[in-house]
């Protein structure tokens, strides 16, 4: 492996999310990096000599420009709907499934925009993989709105209800 590979290693995994990296050829080469602030120091013996310490590695990271114009209107947009959720308690969905607002099709949703509600009060059902589960509210307030519609299909995170 040449200085070009090792160096190309290095460039990639200070680019990714990785802490740490071992890697070990067929040729016998082995190659261990690791992201860290701080020293790590193993000794054998109280007062013995150190063994090992890891420096920090540094790899320069390139941040790409953002010069286009559409990018700044829609993280303008982002930030404006986050100025205006601050004053919200958002209830996301914990899981992926079917977002379900009463127990059964013929019964009242659990809540509607404008009810009270309390902490622990079961806002909805989120069912997966054939499991009903109940999701409770973890904060009292009042409904302000239902972010999604019953039987809409739900990701892990998805804004769910709208407290105030």
């Amino acid at each position: 492996m040449d200085y070009k590979d090792i160096k190309k290693l290095m460039d990639d995994m200070g680019n990714s999310k990785l802490d740490s990296l071992e890697i070990e050829f067929p040729d016998g080469i082995k190659i261990s990096m690791t992201k860290d602030t701080k020293k790590e120091v193993i000794i054998t013996n109280p007062g013995a000599n150190v063994i090992e310490a890891s420096a920090p590695m540094t790899v320069p990271v390139v941040q790409p420009k953002q010069e286009n114009s559409l990018v700044t209107v829609e993280k303008e947009k982002e930030e404006k709907e986050t100025k205006v959720e601050e004053n919200y308690k958002v209830v996301k969905s914990p899981m992926v499934g079917t977002f379900y607002a009463s127990s059964s099709p013929d019964k009242d949703p659990y809540v509607k925009v404008g009810d009270k509600i309390h902490k622990g009060q079961v806002l909805c059902i989120v069912e997966a993989m054939k499991l009903m589960n109940e999701i409770e509210s973890e904060f009292d307030g009042e409904i302000v709105e239902v972010c999604v519609k019953n039987e809409d299909v739900v990701e892990y995170g998805t804004p769910l209800f709208k407290i105030k």
